[in-house]
């Protein structure tokens, strides 16, 4: 895809964060969008945000759990707005807590929206792309995707997932010759509210809010940033597209080390462990 004017595009989780920059990013560049949500609220300050002249927008609340829901929001954005050229499967949700400790209701209530919610939103709008005759799937997974961490078993698992299941379907459309690019995105840490919104299963020594603002003062990447190396994966036609310095180091330590990166993760997590068993008392 050489350009994004004119195009369509169909963003999920746009109320805010990634899917907020890149909705107003394409919406600048010319592309209509269709922006989708749980969070009515900033879904609404987002669709205000990219109105721009000669820019269709629309927005809906969808559940990317729900399958029904977003294939009639594919079937509702290429009907009101002359097809889909883009999807960008960018919602997601985060879950702290031990693998011991992790409640199956959070567990699954995490996979519905950060895996299955790639997998509805990819197989809702893959026909409409194909119609297009051009078009690019792009399925955030997250530098959690490329290692595994503490107390991120759930999310993890979504990420690695998302990584995967991208991957193939990217070498399936490239073997049937379609013109549909595919990009699995890996941001590190990105300033968005996902951490604050976050569920969390305390336990001492490991999960707890203070340790959750720790984790999110570490986050140095902007969410516009974020959007305009996303722009750049579509426009360049990249299967994956690494964002922030910290993406990088990791992905470099990961492919150099790729089980001594854990005995380092395992040494850091022994040191924060104690220092807050400690401070507990």
């Amino acid at each position: 895809m050489k350009t994004v004017q004119g195009k369509v595009a169909a963003i999920t989780g746009a109320g805010s964060g990634i899917g907020r920059a890149t909705a107003k990013l394409l919406a600048r560049k010319g592309c209509h969008v269709a922006i989708s949500d749980v969070n009515e609220q900033g879904l609404a300050e987002t669709a205000a945000l990219c109105r721009q002249p000669g820019v269709k927008v629309i927005s809906s609340r969808v559940d990317v759990a729900q399958r029904a829901e977003v294939e009639a929001w594919a079937a509702q954005a290429a009907r009101e707005l002359g097809g889909v050229h883009i999807i960008i499967n960018n919602a997601g949700v985060a879950l702290g807590a031990t693998i011991e400790d992790m409640r199956y209701e959070d567990f699954e209530w995490l996979m519905n929206i950060n895996f299955w919610g790639v997998v509805h939103g990819t197989k809702a709008f893959l026909p409409h792309l194909k119609a297009a005759g051009d078009g690019h799937i792009v399925n955030i997974s997250s530098v959690f995707g490329l290692i595994g961490v503490p107390t991120q078993g759930a999310y993890n698992a979504a990420k690695f997932a998302v990584k995967g299941f991208t991957e193939a379907l990217s070498q399936e459309l490239e073997v049937e010759g379609l013109p549909i690019g595919v990009t699995s995105v890996h941001p590190g840490g990105i300033k968005t509210n996902i951490a604050r919104s976050a569920r969390l299963t305390a336990r001492k020594g490991w999960v707890d809010e203070q340790a959750n603002s720790d984790f999110e003062k570490a986050f140095a990447t902007s969410p516009e940033v974020a959007a305009e190396n996303i722009l750049q994966a579509i426009l360049k036609n990249r299967r994956r597209q690494l964002i922030g310095t910290d993406a990088v180091v990791i992905d470099l330590v990961q492919r150099a080390l790729p089980t001594l990166y854990q005995t380092l993760l395992v040494a850091g997590a022994r040191l924060r462990r104690q220092k807050l068993l400690n401070k507990d008392g």
